[in-house]
């Protein structure tokens, strides 16, 4: 199995149908590729993954069983189940060799987060495959992109950002600074919600670079202090510990402390459902001088997305008019279509006969680019669909 994640939400969703795997390789640690694997501890797969995503998927795991705590649900696994996942699994750095039931494999640099990866797969009939996970080929200031991809005889690809084109990183970096700096300028505050693993490094890394200093609040400081303990996975480790060395790290109980006075505030969670976010947003939901800088996508039926589209948050149960302005920016952490269409192309032209696209929203079409394109078999497989190959 190359990944087993779940559906966080309001109401977290796991993957149907009970698959019992002998294996499972994890490309990266966020939930939507990790979070369910220690539910499959009882059957004793090997597991394989990063250092890094070993780390930071143990954290998110114990996490989910807090928030379930919290919410008084029941999480499709518990602290044993945990505590044999840890024991359990197996970490390997990107380019090691490894064999598991029958097959050899490897991991290759994704450029998506710290420790993200790619995941190669050979038979015994030397068949190959190529499972890129989320990916992204352009550096950002946390990671290097991706560059080295093997041949391989079938390709499953993401498809998150086909059709889509991100603009250049210095042009947003641009827009999201002169944004903040206008509002502070204004006696404003700023409030970022960012994912505690990549986006949330990377924006202290571009608030150092123009000498902004910020509160930084939430997981993301624990996802940094793991990053840290593998400095060859970051493009520029001194500059991420310099980053958060000159920003300043808030505990729970000292959040009444931030100045709520021309002050840059990074917290979680990114897409406004839940975390230290909400307290910001309690104290600020009305003033028009403050912005939220929103630096990632935000899914359907989110805190996040009804910002954008209503200008209202539901927080505590109660529906908030914002009169706070909300702005969003790209910091994607994915190829965008120029990206993905020359993976695809590299791959076909060095004799890739079958591809998947998947984790999109028109992967479909995707699938029919390929085949309009490269005349290379394409499929954009539908839940519970099987393919042999």
């Amino acid at each position: 199995m190359l990944d087993y994640g779940l559906k966080p939400g309001e109401n977290t969703l796991y993957p149907l149908n009970g698959s019992r795997p002998e294996a499972v390789l994890v490309s990266h640690a966020h939930l939507d590729h990790a979070g369910a694997v220690p539910n499959l501890m009882d059957i004793a797969p090997e597991v394989f993954m990063t250092p890094p995503t070993f780390e930071l998927a143990s954290m998110l795991a114990k996490d989910t069983l807090k928030i379930a705590d919290k919410k008084r649900q029941d999480a499709a696994f518990d602290t044993t189940d945990l505590s044999r996942f840890m024991e359990k699994t197996k970490r390997l750095d990107p380019g090691i060799e490894f064999h598991t039931h029958g097959y050899k494999a490897q991991f290759f640099d994704a450029g998506h987060i710290p420790g993200a990866t790619s995941i190669y797969l050979e038979g015994k009939d030397s068949k190959s495959l190529f499972y890129t996970g989320d990916i992204n080929t352009l550096d950002t200031r946390l990671v290097s992109g991706a560059a080295d991809f093997p041949d391989a005889d079938t390709l499953i690809i993401e498809s998150t950002y086909f059709g889509e084109e991100h603009l250049p990183r210095k042009e947003i970096e641009k827009a999201f600074i002169d944004s903040l700096r206008d509002t502070l300028d204004m006696g404003g505050n700023v409030i970022i919600p960012a994912f505690a693993i990549g986006r949330t490094q990377e924006i202290l890394m571009l608030l150092d670079a123009h000498g902004i200093r910020a509160y930084v609040d939430g997981m993301g400081v624990a996802a940094y202090k793991l990053m840290m303990k593998y400095p060859h996975y970051l493009r520029n480790p001194a500059h991420l510990k310099r980053a958060f060395g000159h920003a300043t790290m808030v505990a729970g109980i000292k959040r009444n402390r931030v100045p709520l006075e021309s002050s840059v505030i990074v917290t979680t969670a990114g897409m406004l459902n839940g975390g230290p976010v909400m307290y910001y947003l309690k104290k600020l939901f009305k003033d028009p001088k403050s912005k939220i800088l929103i630096t990632g996508y935000q899914v359907e039926g989110t805190n996040g997305r009804m910002a954008l589209d209503n200008g209202v948050i539901e927080n505590d149960g109660v529906i908030q008019q914002l009169g706070i302005k909300v702005e969003q920016y790209d910091f994607s952490a994915h190829c965008g279509d120029r990206e993905l269409k020359a993976i695809v192309s590299e791959f076909c032209n060095r004799g890739t006969e079958h591809v998947f696209t998947m984790h999109g929203e028109d992967t479909e079409c995707f699938a029919e680019w390929i085949r309009a394109e490269t005349g290379v078999d394409a499929h954009a497989p539908e839940l519970g669909e099987e393919f042999t190959v």
